[in-house]
């Protein structure tokens, strides 16, 4: 919600699912620094994002009043889910500018997650040194009540797993071949069984690549089924995989001391998510 002020600055209050504030801050329009603010690390990344944004329509919080910004979390601010994609993609509406743009050049993330912020369902994303593309993906599997999502607890940042990444994988080509091999042969899997596989190959591959271990191995080294870092590895949610009964396969997770547990049709096709 954006709504014009009297005053000279930028007021921000951000919610959480309860409504209760977890960040404020009120920001110089001159130069988009916060004059006060209840977090100092997330106002300068709001700073960043601001002034890009700027940098891409000079027109943007160009009028001289100021403006109250309020925005609220529909889930657990710590499932993370693109809350920050998402923050990029609202303000790129706001500004009228690309969402993809303004995360290339505000962050060190590739716009994938800004793409998919703004998607109406799954995509298909290509980044590479000639161009970024991305192209709506039909992904309806008849074995789609057996898919999880989990919830690790162990909120991990974006920004310095791409740092990680970096640093580590030495055959980028190699890589993103290989991966696109595996998502188009899970686009097209038939059964559980073949989507394991996959799961698995590319938990392999990139454990490899970035010398981190699965997250399989390090918590469900004794479950049935697949396990798939989501996100940033190794933390926030996975992917599980479960030929055995919801109720049993809840109750592994739950005996491990996760307890958030969501069917991937209640997480990916509700329009309203309820924790």
């Amino acid at each position: 919600m954006v709504k014009d002020t009297k005053g000279s600055n930028l007021i921000w209050e951000s919610l959480d699912h309860n409504g209760e504030t977890w960040f404020s801050a009120t920001i110089s329009l001159y130069d988009f620094k916060a004059l006060k603010t209840s977090d100092e690390i997330i106002a300068s990344k709001l700073y960043k994002i601001l002034k890009n944004a700027c940098r891409l329509n000079s027109e943007f919080l160009s009028k001289w009043n100021g403006f109250k910004v309020e925005t609220q979390l529909e889930f657990d601010r710590s499932w993370g889910l693109g809350s920050s994609s998402t923050l990029i993609y609202a303000l790129s509406q706001w500004a009228d500018i690309n969402p993809i743009m303004l995360t290339l050049n505000a962050t060190n993330g590739s716009g994938y997650d800004a793409a998919c912020a703004g998607a109406d369902g799954p995509i298909l994303y290509i980044s590479n040194d000639e161009t970024i593309s991305y192209s709506p993906v039909d992904f309806d599997p008849s074995f789609k009540d057996r898919l999880y999502f989990i919830h690790l607890g162990n909120k991990q940042s974006s920004e310095e797993q791409v740092k990680h990444y970096i640093r580590h994988c030495k055959d980028k080509k190699g890589l993103v071949k290989a991966q696109t091999e595996i998502t188009h042969n899970m686009l097209k899997a038939t059964s559980l069984k073949s989507f394991e596989n996959l799961i698995n190959e590319h938990e392999d591959l990139v454990s490899q690549l970035v010398k981190l271990d699965k997250v399989k191995d390090l918590h469900f080294s004794d479950f049935w089924g697949s396990v798939k870092s989501l996100g940033s590895w190794g933390g926030d949610f996975v992917l599980a995989t479960s030929d055995r009964s919801e109720e049993e396969t809840k109750a592994y997770f739950s005996s491990k001391g996760y307890d958030t547990f969501i069917p991937y049709e209640e997480l990916v096709f509700s329009e309203v998510l309820v924790s």
